[in-house]
């Protein structure tokens, strides 16, 4: 554990009930993010060069360029060019794209996959210290049902695959 945690002060049930929800989840996803992507750095990646990777590798040659963006851009908070980015993997013998213009991995593109996801775990098992599967899945439920309450979609992604 760190000492962040080893100094997580208990509070009382009204005292979190007045919580600001928003400051919450804004501050656990610029620190999940954030670690996410200083863990992807360090294989000179981005998180659309992760997505496309494994996007690619869960189905090789179902996405095209125009199918992949299409899919992706919904979660890019940072206005990737995704033609760069499957430029650069390209660049790097990582990516193909068959006639048709199927994207698929290389061996050494699936290689850097594992690589990727290696660090993504090392940051999901952190992020789940000391919490429970069933506090994990009620919190993953609530914010769903807030999604939705304020006219989002609140269902899990549709499998890539």
């Amino acid at each position: 554990m760190n000492t962040q945690t080893e100094n997580l002060k208990e509070y009382s049930q009204e005292e979190l009930a007045t919580q600001p929800i928003g400051a919450w989840t804004g501050q656990a996803y610029r620190r999940v993010v954030g670690s996410i992507r200083a863990q992807l750095a360090v294989e000179k990646l981005t998180q659309p060069h992760w997505w496309t990777l494994n996007h690619a590798s869960g189905a090789p040659g179902r996405w095209t360029r125009p199918t992949l963006t299409a899919r992706l851009t919904p979660y890019d908070d940072q206005a990737t060019d995704f033609d760069q980015v499957y430029d650069d993997l390209t660049a790097r013998g990582w990516l193909t794209e068959d006639a048709t213009g199927g994207i698929s991995l290389t061996e050494a593109g699936e290689a850097a996959r594992i690589r990727a996801r290696e660090r993504n775990l090392h940051v999901h098992h952190r992020t789940h210290e000391g919490i429970s599967q069933a506090d994990f899945i009620t919190t993953i439920n609530v914010l769903r049902r807030m999604v939705a309450n304020l006219g989002g979609n609140g269902n899990l992604p549709d499998d890539p695959k």
